[in-house]
Protein backbone atom coordinates (compact mmCIF):
# COMPACT_ATOMS: atom_id res chain seq x y z
CA UNK A 1 0.00 0.00 0.00
CA UNK A 2 1.22 3.48 -0.76
CA UNK A 3 0.94 6.20 2.04
CA UNK A 4 1.33 9.57 1.12
CA UNK A 5 2.20 12.04 4.30
CA UNK A 6 0.34 15.63 3.16
CA UNK A 7 3.20 18.58 5.23
CA UNK A 8 0.96 20.31 7.53
CA UNK A 9 2.42 23.93 6.26
CA UNK A 10 -0.08 22.73 3.52
CA UNK A 11 -3.07 21.71 5.61
CA UNK A 12 -2.96 24.49 8.07
CA UNK A 13 -1.39 22.65 11.24
CA UNK A 14 -3.31 19.34 10.47
CA UNK A 15 -1.60 16.07 9.09
CA UNK A 16 -3.55 14.26 6.07
CA UNK A 17 -2.46 10.77 4.98
CA UNK A 18 -3.89 10.08 1.31
CA UNK A 19 -4.46 6.18 0.97
CA UNK A 20 -5.61 4.41 -1.86
CA UNK A 21 -10.47 4.19 -2.29
CA UNK A 22 -9.39 0.47 -2.12
CA UNK A 23 -7.91 0.19 1.03
CA UNK A 24 -9.69 3.29 2.65
CA UNK A 25 -13.26 0.95 1.76
CA UNK A 26 -11.69 -1.79 3.47
CA UNK A 27 -10.77 0.67 6.48
CA UNK A 28 -14.56 1.75 6.70
CA UNK A 29 -15.75 -1.58 6.50
CA UNK A 30 -13.84 -2.86 9.16
CA UNK A 31 -14.39 -0.37 11.44
CA UNK A 32 -18.15 -0.74 11.26
CA UNK A 33 -18.07 -4.64 11.88
CA UNK A 34 -15.53 -3.90 15.22
CA UNK A 35 -18.16 -4.70 17.86
CA UNK A 36 -17.67 -2.22 20.90
CA UNK A 37 -18.02 -3.92 24.57
CA UNK A 38 -19.24 -1.81 27.56
CA UNK A 39 -18.65 -1.79 30.39
CA UNK A 40 -22.36 -2.93 30.98
CA UNK A 41 -21.90 -6.07 28.56
CA UNK A 42 -19.31 -6.75 31.15
CA UNK A 43 -21.02 -6.81 34.43
CA UNK A 44 -24.17 -8.69 32.25
CA UNK A 45 -22.09 -11.31 31.57
CA UNK A 46 -20.37 -11.74 34.77
CA UNK A 47 -23.99 -12.03 36.19
CA UNK A 48 -24.45 -14.75 33.84
CA UNK A 49 -21.85 -16.56 34.77
CA UNK A 50 -22.18 -16.48 38.35
CA UNK A 51 -25.70 -17.39 38.09
CA UNK A 52 -24.19 -20.40 35.71
CA UNK A 53 -21.40 -21.35 38.28
CA UNK A 54 -24.14 -21.62 41.19
CA UNK A 55 -26.29 -23.82 39.26
CA UNK A 56 -23.87 -26.66 38.20
CA UNK A 57 -23.93 -25.81 34.74
CA UNK A 58 -20.68 -23.46 34.22
CA UNK A 59 -18.33 -26.00 32.43
CA UNK A 60 -14.64 -26.15 34.26
CA UNK A 61 -11.31 -25.06 31.97
CA UNK A 62 -8.39 -27.11 32.46
CA UNK A 63 -6.92 -25.46 29.28
CA UNK A 64 -7.23 -22.20 26.84
CA UNK A 65 -7.12 -25.67 23.69
CA UNK A 66 -10.60 -26.01 25.31
CA UNK A 67 -12.34 -22.91 24.16
CA UNK A 68 -11.98 -23.34 20.63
Amino acid sequence: MITITIPKKLTQGEELVAIPMKEYERFVAFIAKKEVIREADVLRWSKEAKKLRKAGKLPILSSLKNLR
